[in-house]
């Protein structure tokens, strides 16, 4: 799991451990701001951090901020803009304004709301955490807050509480340990996703060329029936192989998926698309495939086809492409 992603899990993990933990979360935007409303950064009671709430400007005055709170107890509601004084160290350069609700885990977030959170999203589960309007959390369901857990859109209600959206994880499969592989496992890392590799082939899924990754050798129709496929997923095929590639296809179709991604030519793809609609596929169906896989930016080499592929992967995430 990415270290943008695993925020709650950080946080509890401090606490438990006895270290101290804060919870702070962006509740307000104007402007250009750098980071999304719901947007999370973790400090422990040393003042380590995991994630981030303005991508580096206001950082550190968060954490002070965070380390006061720990000392009452009490939540803190922060406002940052631009500086005059001293843009880059606690404003935002970028011209934007954020609100940030900073929230002592203990007291403003207590430790058995934060310890359901871990085991929803462990579950993959989509909940929100609901903070009264003094900033401290209260409730941690999905019950009423459907369309918000459907558009991942964190706020305000009418009551004045703030809603936090959290949605599991972001995941990617990726079928085929090959070259274009090797490349795009780090770069969706860096993205937030947690990339599991499935290549019955003991060469191909190896650690050595694939370090720090999950690697499964099976086929990947076995795999893929043990972990279904859910919203905040993305299925890559890379293999050329229909042995291969195509069962994993059809359980991909037959998921929620966000993503579909399979390598191969214009022609190849077209080969595919007659394969799947001999397994009773329909059109609609075919149309959630990208093939020819990823952006159209001219790629030649295994990077810059990695680079298309997770930019196609990002945007159907964020626009529903």
């Amino acid at each position: 799991m990415d270290h943008f992603d695993d925020i709650p899990e950080q946080a509890l993990d401090w606490h438990l451990a006895g270290r101290g933990a804060a919870l702070a979360t962006v509740v307000e935007t104007w402007g250009s701001a750098p980071r999304r409303i719901g947007s999370q950064l973790a400090i422990s009671g040393t003042g380590e951090m995991a994630g981030s709430v303005s991508g580096g400007c206001v950082e550190g005055a968060v954490v002070t901020e965070a380390l006061e709170a720990l000392e009452t107890g009490a939540p803190r509601m922060l406002e940052y803009g631009v500086s005059d004084g001293d843009a880059f160290a606690v404003g935002l350069a970028c011209g934007g304004t954020i609100r940030v609700l900073v929230q002592p885990v203990g007291t403003a977030f207590p430790p058995e709301l934060l310890e359901k959170l871990v085991a929803a999203r462990a579950a993959r589960k989509a909940v929100a955490v609901i903070s009264s309007s003094e900033g401290v959390a209260q409730e941690v369901t999905g019950e009423g807050q459907e369309e918000r857990l459907r558009l991942d859109r964190s706020g305000f209600d009418e009551a004045g509480r703030f809603i936090a959206v959290q949605t599991p994880p972001l995941r990617l499969l990726v079928v085929g340990a090959v070259h274009i592989a090797q490349a795009l496992v780090p770069m969706a890392r860096l993205a937030g996703f947690a990339a599991t590799v499935i290549d019955p082939r003991d060469s191909f899924a190896t650690p050595e060329r694939f370090p720090d990754t999950r690697l499964i050798n099976d086929w990947p129709d076995e795999v893929i029936a043990e972990q279904p496929m859910d919203l905040r997923t993305a299925l890559v095929l890379l293999t050329h192989d229909p042995k291969l590639d195509d069962p994993a296809l059809i359980a991909g179709l037959r998921s929620d998926a966000f993503y579909i991604g399979a390598l191969g030519s214009t022609r190849t793809h077209a080969k595919r698309q007659e394969r799947m609609r001999s397994e009773g596929f329909a059109e609609e169906d075919l149309a959630r495939i990208h093939g020819p896989v990823g952006l159209d930016i001219g790629a030649a080499n295994p990077a810059e086809i990695a680079v298309a592929i997770l930019a196609q992967m990002v945007q159907a995430l964020r626009r529903g492409a």
